[in-house]
């Protein structure tokens, strides 16, 4: 009767360490995945910010910082700008 309950605790133990194993593989399979899926399956939106610890998110964060410190006339000037040189309106519509 003892061996019998050992085993089933043994059996419990492995199933669970099992189980926790695969909640962290999927967490860093997931991380990695969302750059990969379209925008149109539920991936990352086209507009979405880079990914902290790239290069690209470095560049980024200057640019945010740079556009933070820009007074507001000036940060509306540039905005209207970068709209024009990308053939959009402000409804959003392409041109």
């Amino acid at each position: 009767m003892r061996s019998r309950s050992l085993s089933i605790a043994a059996a419990v133990t492995l199933l669970a360490s099992s189980l926790a194993g695969c909640g962290t593989v999927n967490e860093k399979l997931s991380a990695g995945m969302g750059d990969y899926v379209p925008q149109w399956a539920g991936g990352l939106p086209a507009d979405a910010p880079p990914r902290p610890g790239t290069p690209q998110y470095d560049a980024y964060m200057k640019e945010r910082e740079r556009k933070r410190l820009m007074p507001a006339a000036d940060r509306e000037k540039e905005e209207r700008a970068q709209k024009g040189a990308t053939g959009t309106t402000s409804a959003g519509a392409v041109r």
